[in-house]
C-alpha cells in the first residue's frame, strides 16, 4: 500500500513538473516556444514520458488555462471579500481582474487565446465563466430592489466584462501603465450602470 501511494505521489509530481516546465518556457520565450520536446528537456525526461500524462501540447495548455481561470476567480473573490458594499465589490473585483491580466499575462494570453497558436477549446472549460458568474452575483445583490431577471444580470455582467477585456487589449496595444486610467473608465462604467438602473 505504501509503495502504491509513493508511486501515485511520483506520478503527481511528474505531472506538476510538466505543467510548471511548460509555463516556465512560455514566460521565458512565449507560448509559441513551448513544445513537448522542450518540456521533456526541461524536466530531464524523454518526450514519450510526457505523453503518458498529456495527449499533446494542447492538453497541457488547456490544463494551464484551467489553472489560470482558477487563480483569477480566487483573486476576484478575495477582492470582493475585502469590501462591504456591492458597488465597491464590483470595482475591486474588476480591478483584481485587470491586475491579474497585467501581472499574469502568460496565463491571460492562454486563457483567452491572445496570440497563442493552439487549437485548444477553452470555451468548454467550466472555469471560464466563473469570474463572470461571481460578478453576476454581486450585480444581482446590487439590484435587489429591481428584481433583475437572469437575462438582465447576465447582460450587465457581460457588458462590464467586455469593457474590462477591451481595456486590457488596448493596454497591450499602447504598452503603457494605465492603471489610474483603467480605474477611471471602470468607475464611469459602473456609475453609468447604476444611473441607468436607477440605483
Amino acid at each position: 500500500m505504501e509503495a502504491q501511494e509513493r508511486k501515485l505521489r511520483l506520478k503527481e509530481e511528474i505531472r506538476a513538473n510538466i505543467l510548471e516546465a511548460a509555463f516556465r518556457l512560455a514566460k521565458a520565450n512565449g507560448w509559441e516556444a513551448v513544445s513537448m520536446r522542450k518540456i521533456a528537456t526541461e524536466i530531464a525526461h524523454t518526450a514519450p514520458v510526457i505523453y503518458d500524462y498529456f495527449q499533446n501540447k494542447e492538453a497541457i495548455m488547456r490544463e494551464l488555462a484551467r489553472a489560470g481561470y482558477q487563480q483569477l476567480t480566487a483573486a476576484m473573490t478575495q477582492a470582493q471579500q475585502q469590501q462591504d458594499q456591492a458597488d465597491q465589490q464590483l470595482e475591486a473585483m474588476w480591478m483584481a481582474y485587470l491586475h491579474f491580466a497585467q501581472e499574469e499575462k502568460e496565463y491571460y494570453q492562454l486563457m483567452f487565446g491572445i496570440g497563442v497558436p493552439v487549437s485548444g477549446d477553452n470555451i468548454s472549460l467550466p472555469e471560464i465563466t466563473d469570474p463572470v458568474v461571481l460578478i453576476g452575483q454581486v450585480i444581482r445583490q446590487q439590484g435587489l430592489t429591481e428584481q433583475l431577471t437572469d437575462e438582465e444580470v447576465e447582460r450587465r455582467a457581460w457588458t462590464q466584462w467586455s469593457v474590462v477585456h477591451g481595456l486590457i487589449s488596448l493596454g497591450r496595444l499602447f504598452k503603457e501603465d494605465r492603471e489610474a486610467f483603467n480605474r477611471s473608465v471602470l468607475q464611469d462604467l459602473l456609475r453609468a450602470a447604476n444611473v441607468n438602473a436607477g440605483v
